[in-house]
């Protein structure tokens, strides 16, 4: 801007008095802010409104793996095939708060693990916001989990998809959805179903539409032999996303993780 102000300056230095000269820079700066305003399509234009106002959660997991909202140390018994939203109430309760009332206003971040506002205050998590839970994954032998679109088990359609029974411009909701993995190991990793243009610096990674392939870039985190391990979930709405604007608020969003284990060359532990 202040080189454009300086050409301008230039052009009229000589045929314009000092005032007006300086009145039409000043006129011309607040066009080019006015502009550049006006171009954004991401965020809300009002950041109290709901984003998804209906949300609905299930993770499974495949043979090999367990899990569970608690840390039953080697207590196999005590984990589950299959976390629900009942489940996930639970853990809110402590948060005073249920899937019910997170609204998912949008937040952005860089790692997936501090979240900020438009204005670039930092955010706590299940208030709306974002959704933040611990769980629990374990199993009998050394493994690198990785989602997958794949059904858990013959004959369940419980492999990884984030849907809407929303339509029109509000169906928007499935692209500007992110959901992270972090854990004391091994980081965090961020998915991104139907990945677009990375906003705010993020490393993310979709799943493929066809035949699931496993590599390293689907790598979420390892598993030691008979060692649970936390894994903390987040799921949000990208407010840096193109389409994660007002046309999405008050949508439904359903999302169904299903994960995997797989040895060290990336191919699943039968």
């Amino acid at each position: 801007m202040g080189f454009f102000s300086k050409a301008i300056d230039e052009m009229v230095q000589e045929k314009m008095p000092y005032k007006k000269r300086k009145a039409l820079i000043i006129f011309i700066s607040l066009l080019t802010l006015l502009a550049m305003t006006t171009s954004t399509v991401a965020w809300f234009r009002v950041n109290t409104f709901a984003g998804v106002d209906t949300l609905d959660l299930q993770i499974s997991v495949s043979a090999q793996l367990k899990v569970s909202m608690e840390d039953h140390g080697t207590d196999l018994d005590r984990y589950e095939k299959v976390i629900t939203n009942e489940m996930v109430n639970g853990y809110l309760a402590n948060y005073n708060t249920n899937l019910d009332e997170i609204l998912l206003d949008p937040v952005t971040t860089t790692y997936g693990e501090v979240f900020t506002n438009q204005r670039g205050m930092e955010r706590a998590p299940n208030d709306r916001s974002y959704l933040e839970f611990d769980c629990y994954f374990i199993a009998t032998e050394d493994m690198w989990v990785h989602l997958t679109t794949e059904s858990t088990e013959a004959g369940n359609d419980d492999g990884t998809k984030v849907s809407t029974n929303s339509t029109g411009p509000q169906a928007d909701v499935v692209n500007c959805t992110r959901v992270g993995f972090a854990t004391d190991r091994n980081g965090s990793a961020i998915y991104e179903p139907n990945k677009g243009y990375p906003v705010n610096g993020q490393t993310t990674f979709d799943l493929p539409s066809g035949t699931m392939v496993y590599t390293n870039n689907t790598r979420l985190f390892h598993l030691n032999a008979m060692e649970p391990t936390k894994v903390t979930i987040r799921l949000w709405i990208d407010g840096e996303d193109p389409e994660c604007d007002d046309d999405v608020q008050n949508a439904h969003l359903a999302v169904q993780l299903g994960f995997i284990g797989c040895d060290d060359n990336n191919i699943p532990i039968s």
